[in-house]
């Protein structure tokens, strides 16, 4: 059914405006509408899912009008996962906000413009319209970012503001220079487009650059991440859970399909200084975030600092050209939404049950929240690649896609960042299992090491109080499927094949 494909995107778009308008009158029907959108929204994912299973690649023309002159949607093997990860955890969020809040019929027509945004992102075969998409997504999240009601959320909202707009008119550029190379923006012609008019063309090295350049930034890769830490802990925490599962995430599935459907590895081929570049710029990000994020004692900062680090990985894992390591970095990217995401939602869940948001208060946590001190474990650990997680099948496959293309120090480097994330994690394990409380720790646990020159730590919870089986039922379904994907690696690759080897057998 190639109308759903549209219906992904409008729907959302659809609840925005009707949450607008409801709003006029009933300030708190926001919930309602979101939840109700988020479902229908999800159920459209799983109609396009099952049918690019059973049929292949979909497409979609907009007012009937042919590619490449008309605006095309695409469902494919990399696009068709990414939609329903995006509706899944949209609905989740929503789940989890209705206590946590934001609550006001605002919140949710930005939310909802916000998950229309990325799910545009994740179809659109035109590469002009995934700039447009990129924006509705940019403007959606600064504006959620500035939601909470302290000025560092303010502050945080610009910052990310103005970087996600040099990054955004980068690709724009990118776009521009790909166009007058060319005379199209669809990818797929693009692609050919681009192969006649010559690889060593600068506007064709100048459309790579910009384009791969802008999107770095909307993913956060070191050193051009600082927007980052700043946003994750300064939003309010259902914020926090939604940005920092999906914005960067489909970002960086951005960058594989700029990679994949527009360069290709033909491309990289007749310029492997690019390839080279960007790699070894993924794994500078690896290590760096790692590194930053072991700084840490706010907790909401180590895990955004943790993302540097894991796109890192993800971006490394489409750089390889490797078929394993695509595989790699889809289920790295896809496991990193749920890690991360359920992370985040376990420490605003810590954080209404007992105050604690570093590292120090943390001491002594399983016993006063056993539950959420076993999440909060369990997620970590799977972060860290503990078998049989998805952390662990992600890195495996981008190791060894690493091995294959003779980057032997890409794997090293995955090692390393390995151990790093465990010291952070151990610590915060140590604290919660092997430490007892004290008065002192709230005290302690307010300094913290801005690596960016940001202000001290903090974090505004929306306007919600205390915790709901429906919050913690959001963390538990987020860890059991961090567990449960490591299983479907096999899987995965599986579906992946077809479009992998489409790309990588050209």
């Amino acid at each position: 059914m190639t109308d759903a494909i549209v219906l992904a995107v409008v729907v959302p778009i659809f609840g925005a405006m009707l949450s607008l308008i409801a709003g006029l009158r009933f300030d708190r029907s926001g919930w309602a509408i979101a939840a109700l959108t988020c479902l229908g929204q999800l159920a459209t994912a799983g109609i396009i899912l099952a049918t690019v299973v059973r049929d292949g690649r979909q497409a979609y023309a907009l007012a009937g009008f042919q590619p490449p002159a008309g605006i095309e949607l695409v469902a494919d093997g990399l696009s068709a996962p990414v939609v329903v990860l995006i509706a899944a955890v949209s609905l989740a969020v929503v789940v989890y906000a209705r206590q946590a809040g934001p609550r006001g019929n605002a919140f949710y027509t930005v939310y909802l413009l916000l998950c229309g945004g990325l799910a545009g992102v994740a179809l659109t075969g035109d590469i002009f319209n995934m700039y447009v998409f990129l924006e509705i997504t940019g403007l959606a999240a600064y504006a959620l970012v500035a939601s909470g009601d302290s000025t560092r959320s303010a502050v945080a909202g610009l910052k990310y503001l103005v970087l996600g707009t040099i990054g955004a008119s980068l690709f724009l550029l990118g776009a521009g220079y790909a166009y007058i190379a060319t005379g199209t923006l669809n990818m797929v012609d693009l692609s050919e487009q681009l192969a006649a008019a010559g690889y060593d063309s600068r506007l064709v090295l100048g459309a790579f650059g910009l384009l791969v350049t802008g999107l770095l930034v909307k993913v956060a890769l070191f050193p051009v991440h600082t927007w980052q830490p700043k946003a994750y802990s300064s939003a309010p925490d259902s914020v926090s859970v939604y940005i920092s599962a999906l914005v960067s995430t489909v970002a960086a599935y951005a960058v594989a399909r700029v990679l994949f459907t527009v360069f290709t590895p033909a491309f990289f081929a007749a310029n492997p200084v690019a390839q080279t570049a960007l790699l070894y710029a993924a794994a500078v990000s690896i290590v760096a975030g790692s590194v930053l994020a072991i700084l840490q004692r706010d907790l909401k900062r180590m895990l955004a600092y943790s993302s540097v680090s894991q796109f890192g990985m993800v971006v490394a894992g489409f750089a390889l050209l490797s078929q394993s390591a695509a595989v790699g970095g889809v289920i790295h990217l896809i496991g990193h939404a749920v890690l991360k995401g359920g992370l985040f939602a376990a420490v605003g869940v810590v954080a209404a049950q007992t105050g604690a948001r570093s590292v120090d208060e943390y001491a002594g946590l399983a016993g006063r929240a056993p539950l959420s001190a076993a999440l909060v474990a369990v997620l970590g650990l799977s972060l860290v690649g503990v078998p049989p997680s998805v952390g662990f099948v992600g890195k495996f496959y981008i190791a060894v896609g690493a091995v294959e293309a003779g980057e032997w120090p890409i794997a090293v480097v995955i090692f390393v960042s390995t151990v790093l994330t465990l010291a952070y994690f151990a610590r915060i394990i140590e604290r919660m299992y092997f430490a007892h409380s004290s008065p002192d720790t709230a005290v302690e646990g307010g300094e913290d090491v801005a690596a960016d020159g940001g202000g001290p730590p903090g974090s505004v919870a929306g306007d919600g109080d205390g915790v709901t089986p429906e919050m913690v039922a959001v963390v538990v379904v987020a860890a059991v499927v961090a567990v449960t994907l490591g299983f479907a690696g096999s899987a995965i690759e599986s579906f992946l094949e077809p479009t992998l080897t489409e790309v990588f057998g050209r």
